[in-house]
């Protein structure tokens, strides 16, 4: 048996998804910027899944900006937003590296950023982005949800804070682990970063909503491709795949969580629920207390269970511990112990079920080795 439950790092590529992908790749292989009949069938590609990608989040589709990830459409709306008279950025401590790392290089060009903290069930002080907006600040980026323990931000509290203030602040966020699973369409923010293969679609594609009237500037110039926005021959095939993925996207069946979460709960002692009850339905972030989650991880691999210890796109850095975590509070033992759960529809209750007997036997087996050291 296979149980995939990593969808946070990645997810399985829809079928049809795949099959349009493969259809484009053979019989629409047109430069979109080209005039003949090859390049406009192209284009007429583009449009389409440009339209889809509007449709999901409220947007028009001239709003639409594709990129080759969420990294990049994060990196652009960072480095876009920045003027010369106003040099500071808000942010969360509990973002993902593709907007914390983006900020500690503007720190080093001499940008100011200011951090918002977290507390235990991973909640923003509205109070202290107050404190934290003055007339220099020229963005403020707080992810949709949050990718390690499913925290849902409050994205449209933060726009009526930003427009008591000075509605020219620019509100980014990075909503890889929101699109498609919840409704983004009253956000009130002015830029969104995605990612296609969080929904089922293809790895290497992302994009960038920006709101009609904001003007950053490109990050990647060249051919002037994105209406001069976004330089570089764009990938149709992967765009294709984007554009129905987004179409087809809908939220994570929240009795799988639920069932699970119950589950643990009731057949183990000393476990720390991590997602706050405000989490979205695809992540449920649990410390086991008394073991390591890599152990446990590497022991439900061998089930045919494949989960996470936290990012994927930090896990070269596990040894420090999740910056998440940290940020929420916890103890070195309780992040040492965490195992990230995040599911797709895809997913069954039945597949809970043996999760439910693999991990709790893991769990088990692992505090008596520790009991007998």
């Amino acid at each position: 048996m296979e149980i995939y439950l990593d969808n946070s790092a990645t997810t399985r590529q829809h079928d049809e998804v795949t099959e349009k992908m493969s259809e484009i790749m053979k019989e629409c292989y047109g430069n979109p910027s080209s005039l003949h009949r090859m390049g406009l069938d192209a284009e007429k590609v583009v449009k389409e899944a440009r339209k889809n990608l509007a449709s999901s989040i409220g947007a028009s589709p001239e709003e639409i900006f594709f990129t080759s990830c969420g990294t990049e459409s994060d990196n652009t709306a960072l480095f876009g937003s920045l003027k010369k008279n106003k040099r500071k950025i808000i942010t969360t401590r509990v973002e993902h590296p593709a907007i914390l790392e983006p900020c500690k290089r503007l720190e080093e060009m001499g940008y100011e950023v200011s951090y918002l903290d977290v507390d235990r069930d991973c909640n923003i002080s509205l109070d202290q982005l107050k404190s934290f907006l003055t007339e220099d600040t020229a963005l403020i980026s707080v992810m949709a949800v949050n990718n390690e323990v499913g925290k849902i931000f409050p994205l449209k509290e933060i726009a009526k804070i930003r427009d008591q203030v000075d509605k020219s602040i620019l509100l980014h966020t990075d909503a890889v682990q929101a699109l498609g699973k919840m409704d983004l369409k009253v956000s009130g923010v002015d830029l969104m970063s995605a990612s296609a293969h969080k929904i089922h679609g293809p790895k290497g594609m992302g994009m960038l909503y920006v709101r009609q009237g904001v003007n950053i500037k490109p990050y990647i110039l060249g051919g002037g491709q994105e209406k001069h926005f976004r330089s570089g021959t764009e990938n149709v095939p992967a765009i294709a795949g984007f554009g129905l993925a987004a179409k087809m996207a809908e939220p994570v069946d929240p009795s799988l969580k639920e069932y699970l979460k119950k589950g643990l709960l009731d057949g183990l002692d000393d476990i720390l629920i991590n997602s706050p009850l405000d989490s979205i339905s695809s992540i449920l972030n649990v410390s086991f207390l008394g073991t390591r989650g890599e152990v446990i991880l590497h022991s439900l691999e061998q089930e045919g269970i494949y989960v996470s210890t936290g990012s994927a796109c930090s896990s070269n850095k596990a040894a420090k511990g999740s910056h998440v975590l940290e940020a929420m509070g916890l103890s070195f033992k309780e992040i040492e112990g965490a195992i990230r759960f995040s599911f797709s529809n895809y997913n069954t209750l039945e597949e809970m079920d043996y999760v439910l007997d693999k991990t709790i036997n893991a769990v088990k087996r692992f505090r008596k080795l520790g009991a007998f050291r």
